[in-house]
């Protein structure tokens, strides 16, 4: 592709037509980190946050920020996702949390940023259940680590 597919012809901004791609099965997986101390870290692992269970609130944001990806990136179209899905990979040397999102369609576009949106929104929700705590959460590494599906094909970071 040589040119950004939501630019008109003059510059303006358009939602791309998709009416003429062929529906597939797509799935994206994206990935967030966040970084705590030590004492924020282990709260969060034995629920001890007073806001309540961190990791399942921050879960079940992340699924219904995918839901509403369009409503918030004005160019995505309003798509019905047949699966979401969140895991956490906990990391008690570094006192990290690592976030995976997938998200699964069959349709005529893709589902990258319903991922992305997924574990940006866990990640923030981690961050606000945490920030009575701590004030200097980081919030870092927001990619796609694999795409599947459509034109485009197969895409996965190495």
């Amino acid at each position: 592709m040589d040119k950004l597919s939501h630019i008109d012809e003059n510059g303006n901004a358009k939602m791309v037509d998709v009416s003429e791609k062929e529906t597939s099965d797509r799935l994206a997986i994206a990935s967030a980190k966040v970084i705590l101390n030590e004492n924020t870290y282990n709260l969060i692992k034995t629920n001890g946050i007073k806001k309540g269970d961190v990791l399942t609130v921050a879960k079940v944001a992340g699924i219904m920020a995918a839901k509403n990806t369009s409503n918030l990136i004005p160019m995505c179209h309003p798509i019905n996702i047949t699966g979401i899905n969140i895991d956490f990979e906990l990391n008690d040397e570094d006192y990290t949390i690592k976030i995976l999102g997938q998200v699964k369609i069959n349709a005529k576009t893709g589902v990258e940023m319903e991922a992305l949106t997924a574990v940006t929104v866990t990640a923030l929700t981690i961050y606000d259940m945490a920030k009575a705590v701590q004030k200097d959460i980081e919030i870092t590494d927001i990619k796609l680590e694999k795409k599947t599906g459509g034109k485009s094909g197969t895409y996965e970071r190495s």
